[in-house]
């Protein structure tokens, strides 16, 4: 257990039964009333936002997370299969589970997935991915690098905006973080 003040940003904690990721946390102590610390935090269950106020006083339990490096393999349709690397093991997840990742996954990538007594909580992905454009407007050999853009589809579906002198069959570098072109691979 831990003070409620000693809550941080990106801590996961356990409250009234449930996992909550801590978003934003602000420590107020107005004039001569007591402390409290106010927090928002994100239900990992449901991915709801909630606020609250905590005592000063208050503690809460912080939740221990083991975290495993998985390998994607490939889906089929309604489920995503990831090997463990140290045990070989496979498991499978949902598309509702994984969400806007989904766009990133190509088979082999390496991602790091939350565990919480054995049932896993959240995926974190590489900070960029290296993915083939399969489909845009045919590229420009004159153009050079300036704000005009166009979609490009990607191999797992994403669209994303490029520069005009990205053509088909291209490997770029796509940001994971804000799901934007970032260079040529």
């Amino acid at each position: 257990m831990i003070a409620a003040t000693q809550v941080r940003p990106g801590m996961v904690i356990k409250w009234n039964g449930e996992l909550y990721s801590i978003f934003k946390m602000e420590h107020r102590t107005p004039g001569n009333l007591r402390g409290f610390v106010q927090v928002k935090m994100r239900k990992l269950a449901s991915g709801t936002m909630v606020e609250h106020r905590f005592s000063s006083e208050d503690k809460v339990e912080k939740a221990s997370l083991e975290e495993h490096e998985m390998e994607y393999l490939y889906d089929d349709g309604d489920y995503f299969y990831f090997m463990n690397i140290e045990t070989f093991e496979q498991m499978h997840l949902t598309r509702d589970f994984l969400g806007d990742a989904t766009g990133f996954l190509i088979p082999n990538l390496k991602v790091a997935i939350e565990f919480y007594e054995g049932k896993p909580m959240g995926i974190e992905l590489p900070p960029s991915v290296d993915m083939m454009v399969v489909e845009t407007e045919p590229g420009l050999k004159s153009a050079t690098a300036s704000n005009v853009t166009k979609p490009a589809k990607l191999e797992t579906g994403l669209v994303v905006q490029v520069p005009p002198f990205i053509s088909e069959g291209e490997k770029i570098r796509v940001s994971t973080s804000e799901m934007a072109y970032l260079e040529r691979a």
